[in-house]
């Protein structure tokens, strides 16, 4: 299990980076959200190329979420783990759930929705 950010850096490119909630306060303190919602994605379907809706963290509940990053880089996501997807401008991402079950993911919509352009 971990927390992560999904950004676009300079060039509009995704990338992610690790969050060690111990050096971001602001995290553990509260992020202002706006609602929830849940999904299910069928497994092996890939979501072709898209940038994240909105500025909002997404947590899987169960099953595998593959994404592939604009550099050929593919991150796998298992159940426990969550991504601030801050990705909301650039070229995007591709998804897919992996495995024979559907990926459930929770979404938290965020409040704030100024897009973070590079790591923090």
């Amino acid at each position: 299990m971990g927390t992560s950010r999904m950004y676009a850096d300079a060039n509009g490119d995704s990338t992610w980076q690790p969050i060690n909630l111990a050096e971001q306060k602001e995290w553990l303190a509260g992020v202002p959200a706006k609602d929830i919602k849940f999904g299910i994605r069928p497994p092996n379907v890939t979501q072709e190329w898209h940038s994240a809706p909105a500025r909002q963290f997404v947590i899987v509940l169960s099953g595998q979420l593959q994404i592939t990053y604009v550099d050929g880089s593919i991150r796998v996501f298992g159940a426990g783990e969550a991504r601030l997807m801050d990705n909301i401008t650039g070229k995007g991402h591709q998804t897919m759930a992996l495995g024979d079950e559907p990926c459930i993911t929770a979404t938290v919509v965020l409040q704030d929705q100024e897009p973070r352009i590079g790591p923090i």
